[in-house]
């Protein structure tokens, strides 16, 4: 391989992505609005449910109960009567909707076993399921106290001292907001090298290649640098700018050993982009590979469950990938503070697994060309 041509078919691809806006406008959008979106508008627990009140008793002891649902789980409840309630349930004003039937403290303090009825809505499904829960224990602790006379718990016999390690805060949006940039790593990198190869067959100018004194190494070795340059270059303005600057997010680890590590999968993802390239015939069939090969890929390399909780079958197969392998490399240094001797390891891999993907993206490149 000759280096100078390398170089300067690399700025040839710099320069063609400079021209597709809609491709720049796709890597400004993924490294930080979506970043600080997947942060702060996507939690994963319980936030600020819409809750309406049937409150048929008017007793203390149902105020009390409408006066214990606060944000940041539940929005200040609505006050409604019966025959509001099945009706805010289908406009989908209302996740969860309580019923306190008459002489709920009256029967309660006579000694009978009063029902409350708690209407949910279980098409907003994570809200429902946790949700539920929480009104559950919401209700229960204040009729306890009602009934004690007084506010307070019991003491435990066995006291659980909790630690909260890498994020002791609890806080969900440091997970999203740092995992939406490892899966943008993985994700743009296949779509700008896989683009760049077929936009060269569609354009024509792949023909203009052949006839120089150009091999196919060089040809696929220029699409990959340029391409890992410029998501390189975003991944490290999203950890600078969105995450620690605009979301307030600590990274415990190093950035230049995550800068390491994220090259490593650039090489894997953008030699997996040329081989999804080279089986598409068009831009349409490219984007269709896209989602079935991404898709899966994303969803059960660990991102967004643990991997141990998965079958093992799907375990063994995963472990051939190297978006597994990366993930579990950014998180021991973004979370974890981890430093080389901890994950030296799951850059070998990734090495492996990209020198495999390479060879083989070669091999079908050169078969394409023919």
């Amino acid at each position: 391989m000759r280096f100078s041509t390398i170089w300067r078919l690399g700025i040839k691809e710099l320069w063609g992505l400079l021209r597709t806006p809609a491709l720049l406008a796709v890597i400004a959008f993924s490294f930080s609005l979506q970043i600080y979106i997947s942060a702060t508008a996507t939690p994963l627990t319980l936030n600020k449910a819409a809750i309406a009140i049937v409150d048929e008793d008017v007793s203390s002891l149902s105020t009390r109960i409408v006066s214990a649902f606060y944000p940041p789980y539940f929005r200040p409840p609505t006050m409604i009567t019966q025959q509001d309630m099945n009706r805010r349930l289908d406009a989908g004003m209302d996740t969860f909707a309580l019923v306190i039937p008459p002489n709920f403290e009256r029967d309660l303090l006579a000694g009978k076993a009063p029902a409350l009825q708690l209407n949910v809505d279980a098409t907003r499904v994570s809200q429902a399921f946790t949700g539920a829960g929480y009104v559950q224990a919401i209700v229960s602790g204040e009729v306890n106290e009602f009934l004690q006379r007084h506010r307070g718990t019991d003491t435990p016999t066995v006291d659980l001292v909790l630690r909260a390690r890498f994020n002791p805060e609890l806080n969900p949006g440091w997970f999203s907001g740092m995992m939406e940039v490892i899966n943008n790593v993985s994700l743009l990198s296949v779509i700008l090298v896989g683009a760049a190869l077929i936009r060269e067959r569609e354009r024509g100018t792949i023909e203009h290649l052949l006839v120089m004194p150009v091999t196919s190494t060089e040809i696929m070795v220029s699409k990959i640098w340029p391409m890992a340059l410029v998501v390189m270059i975003a991944v490290l303005f999203a950890m600078t700018a969105v995450i620690q600057a605009w979301l307030h997010i600590p990274v415990a680890g190093s950035l230049w050993l995550l800068m390491v590590g994220v090259a490593v999968q650039l090489f894997c993802t953008a030699s997996l982009g040329i081989l999804l390239a080279t089986i598409a015939g068009s831009m349409p069939q490219f984007g269709l590979l896209l989602m079935l090969v991404l898709f899966p890929l994303q969803i059960l390399a660990g991102g967004m469950t643990p991997i141990e909780s998965m079958p093992d079958f799907l375990q063994t197969v995963m472990s051939f990938t190297s978006d597994t392998h990366f993930i579990q490399f950014a998180q021991a240094v973004l979370f974890r503070g981890a430093g080389l001797d901890a994950v030296w390891h799951q850059l070998v891999i990734m090495l492996a697994i990209g020198s495999a993907l390479f060879v083989i993206a070669l091999w079908r490149f050169r078969a394409s060309i023919r």
